[in-house]
């Protein structure tokens, strides 16, 4: 290896404690050098006896929320520093990956009940944990491109801050009770006195509903265990059957559901889904009607922490909106749209730059149902055979609306965006394609919509001035199979049975469940095909 390289990590390495994570390995090594953020991923420069064993333990050692997609060693002519660094970020854009928001970390989740400063507080993260796409506005991922950045650092954060040593170093929502975020409690428009998280809990514990502000949004929140306050709520939301998601520490999840090994492995990952589980049938049958399974998950920030440990039980988390609507994100409009059903407001004055929802999924068979927070914006590497694809827009079909943008080889998969027949979740749907597509310098020369004329996001696809492929609906779901198992550009043919409830067909008529043969090819790609059986 040459004395002195460059080298380039792709992948999802900002947000993750990277940086420092790359100069504590540098001075193991005995390497000279720096770090930085720039908008292709993480850029090292450095010089040394023991290269090659630093390059190798990149990918070994590196952060838990880190994704390496490639490790790219080049030789370096220029001379380096003495010692290594951490220099500051170079351009701006993207080229790299965005990390999801991750639940908190068990460092964060002991120090907000330890005797520091941090005790009790509610927005306490550090570069393992906490919000990420949900507070970002552009890249690359700094403090000050995050709305964060009406939140000017204290001293003390900031020593954290610019310590390599330290788990804060740049975690960019770093804050204090000094200096940051400030929760409150607030009925009828007005603050209440006390501890906001001490007089929500006695609300819930009296059958009330508070809506809670989130990361990705507002939930509504009432006692799970109590068969008036769930029938309350769902009366006020004018809902009558479906499920309501449950939220408890895993103790008091276990009281109430099955909980497999596999189901609290997803339940414990940094993204914090919603699990679907066995239920045991103890809690009042409003809590999901007819069903045999139960919605759960685990606290994911420090506030639902705190909330469940004064709480003590198991709390229905349900989105907060108006039925079929997105979900609400802004103080004021939670005011506007919530009042109607909740009885007190739990918010803060950290603003929400992209609504998500909570993701959904299920340990067996493991699947994502609803791609959303902690999940997005994930990426998906492509097929063998695709490395020189166009960057392709793809706008999805018309009741669980997302988007997905197809780039270097990947395909970036966007958030749930529910029904578009909705005019909100419409708007929300427009809102979404110019964020994604100017967040990531995306740049279609191609526009895939289902085939269907009349979707709201197939007309919106035929007015973006690209060329438009259509794709028959059945179709776009055996195609996601094959790209789910990286089957190969020209591979051969694949049977694939999908029940999908109902799309257009090439014969004009509206399909039901199909059993079709097909596979992809040079010739059809961004196109129907495959034969139906």
């Amino acid at each position: 290896m040459a004395e002195a390289v460059s080298i380039r990590v792709r992948g999802q390495v900002q947000g993750v404690g990277f940086r420092p994570f790359v100069w504590q390995l540098a001075r193991e090594f005995g390497l000279s050098g720096c770090v930085l953020n720039d908008p292709e991923g993480v850029l090292i420069e450095a010089a040394g006896e023991h290269l090659e064993g630093f390059v190798a333990a990149i990918s070994a050692r590196a952060p838990k929320l880190a994704r390496i997609d490639a490790v790219e060693v080049t030789p370096l002519e220029s001379a380096l520093p003495v010692g290594f660094e951490i220099a500051p970020s170079r351009g701006s854009g993207s080229e790299t990956r965005v990390t999801p928001d991750a639940a908190t970390c068990p460092d964060c989740a002991a120090e907000i009940r330890g005797e520091g400063r941090r005790r009790g507080y509610a927005f306490t993260n550090c570069t393992h944990c906490g919000p990420r796409f949900t507070i970002l506005k552009g890249l690359p991922y700094d403090r000050a491109r995050t709305t964060m950045a009406a939140f000017a650092m204290c001293d003390e954060c900031r020593a954290e801050y610019g310590n390599p040593a330290d788990r804060r170093f740049h975690a960019q929502p770093v804050a204090c009770p000094r200096c940051g975020p400030r929760l409150w409690l607030e009925v009828a428009n007005r603050e209440v006195p006390g501890d906001p998280v001490t007089e929500a809990v006695k609300r819930l514990k009296i059958g009330e509903i508070v809506a809670v502000k989130g990361l990705g949004g507002f939930h509504l929140a009432c006692d799970a265990a109590n068969g008036q306050a769930v029938a309350t709520l769902r009366a006020r939301k004018r809902r009558p059957a479906k499920p309501f998601a449950l939220m408890g520490h895993e103790a008091a999840l276990q009281g109430v559901a099955r909980l497999t090994e596999a189901d609290l492995a997803i339940l414990r990952d940094a993204a914090a889904p919603i699990v679907l589980v066995a239920s045991r049938g103890v809690l009042p049958e409003d809590i999901a009607p007819g069903m045999a399974t139960l919605g759960v998950m685990l606290p994911y920030t420090p506030l639902h922490h705190l909330l469940l440990d004064a709480f003590g039980g198991v709390l229905v988390m349900t989105s907060g909106n108006l039925s079929g609507e997105p979900q609400v994100v802004g103080n004021d409009e939670a005011r506007d749209k919530l009042s109607a059903f909740a009885d007190a407001f739990l918010m803060h004055d950290r603003d929400i730059a992209r609504r998500l929802d909570d993701s959904v999924e299920r340990s067996d068979p493991p699947m994502i149902l609803r791609r959303a927070r902690g999940r997005t914006p994930g990426t998906l590497r492509l097929p063998p055979g695709f490395d020189e694809a166009p960057q392709v827009l793809a706008l999805g079909g018309q009741m669980k609306g997302a988007i997905c943008l197809l780039k270097n080889g990947q395909a970036l998969l966007g958030h749930h965006l529910g029904d578009l027949d909705d005019a909100l979740c419409a708007d929300e749907f427009d809102r979404a394609v110019a964020d994604y597509t100017a967040l990531f310098e995306h740049r279609p020369t191609l526009v895939a919509v289902d085939a269907h004329p009349g979707y709201r996001a197939t007309i919106a696809g035929r007015r973006m001035g690209l060329p438009v492929a259509e794709v028959w609906h059945h179709h776009a779901h055996l195609a996601s199979c094959l790209v789910d198992n990286a089957w190969p550009l020209g591979g051969g043919p694949v049977a694939g049975i999908v029940l999908d409830g109902t799309g257009l067909g090439p014969d004009g008529t509206i399909w039901g469940g199909e059993l079709l043969l097909g596979t992809i090819s040079v010739s059809n790609v961004g196109r129907g095909y495959g034969r139906r059986r």
